[in-house]
């Protein structure tokens, strides 16, 4: 592998995801400076040398630098990476507009939809920090897994080539390998949606439905993000990738997923409002599944998966009546 040229990298969020990419690009020398909003929680983190909320098990590098001062995490930087919940992202990055000069690209590492505009992470980015070159890095990528040195493989997906390309080498390595991609849309459309059906994925876990009939909503699943995206531009073969189906399998089987740990639980008959108060972190697809459906999009003829889970969160309805709704579909080819 030829040498990389050190940039300095600002990592907006200090969650999980944030720390993992943070671990992968210190594996090339960048000088990396991760924000969070919290002072205090700041504060703990830099003591500890850990975030025992997000990655208990993971221990900062030396050379990762902790803030949370605005100015002075981006001071400098040549890129910009943003791991903050898609729900969060307007707000939390209003102190930075006009800290960046244009020239920065800005890479968004969040799975999700914004409720109430329906906008993908890169377009709310573009809102909260005006023109700038974006770019998203996804695919199946627990960060338990990448801070432990595992391997795996994510697409870097950016409207201009050059700068698909960029983003692979910049986080390029031994650990992790980097697809390219110029299908914007459809890899964070993939990755939005897939949080929704690992909720459906969990409720068939909580349920014991079996292997039969997991597999069956997980291809029915992938069938359902593959219209949405290529009705709102994504090109179709994205969702065959690891952007698509290979983000979608892991979230679905994984011991790592939120999303489907919460549909697990909601299988297994607890009450929605008692599992996402107790949680610590944010589930995607429980704010993904309401954007969807607030928008018109997520109907019983349209997303019939993401429209039952929908009605599972936000209605009371019981996960055994979604899967007979389901079951009982009119047929088709």
């Amino acid at each position: 592998m030829s040498e990389i040229p050190k940039e300095s990298v600002a990592v907006l969020g200090a969650g999980g995801w944030g720390l993992a990419l943070s671990s992968l690009l210190l594996t090339h020398s960048h000088r990396v400076r991760i924000w969070g909003r919290d002072p205090a929680h700041v504060l703990q983190m830099q003591r500890e040398r850990r975030n025992r909320s997000a990655l208990p098990g993971y221990e900062f590098e030396p050379g990762l630098e902790v803030t949370s001062d605005p100015e002075a995490a981006v001071a400098g930087a040549s890129w910009v990476i943003v791991t903050i919940p898609a729900q969060f992202v307007r707000a939390t990055l209003s102190p930075f507009k006009g800290l960046l000069a244009p020239s920065v690209p800005v890479v968004t590492g969040t799975k999700g939809l914004e409720i109430g505009t329906l906008l993908r992470p890169t377009e709310v980015l573009r809102d909260a920090l005006g023109p700038h070159p974006y770019a998203i890095l996804s695919g199946p990528s627990h960060a338990e897994e990448i801070t432990a040195g595992l391997p795996a493989s994510v697409t870097a997906a950016a409207p201009e080539p050059a700068l698909a390309n960029a983003v692979r080498d910049l986080f390029a390595s031994p650990r992790i390998r980097v697809y390219t991609s110029d299908d914007l849309v459809g890899v964070e459309f993939a990755g939005a949606l897939k949080n929704v059906m690992a909720i459906a994925a969990g409720v068939c876990d909580g349920l014991a439905l079996g292997d039969n009939a997991k597999a069956a909503l997980v291809t029915r699943a992938l069938a359902e993000m593959s219209r949405f995206g290529v009705a709102r531009g994504a090109k179709l073969e994205t969702f065959s990738g690891l952007a698509g189906i290979g983000d979608l399998m892991t979230t679905c089987y994984s011991k790592h997923g939120r999303n489907r740990a919460v549909g697990e639980r909601l299988g297994r008959g607890e009450a929605p409002a008692a599992i996402l108060g107790g949680s610590s972190q944010i589930a995607e697809g429980v704010w993904t599944a309401k954007a969807l459906h607030d928008a018109g999009a997520a109907t019983p003829a349209a997303m019939p998966i993401a429209a039952e889970v929908y009605a599972i969160l936000y209605e009371g309805k019981p996960p055994r009546a979604s899967v007979a709704d389901l079951m009982s579909r009119p047929p088709r080819n």
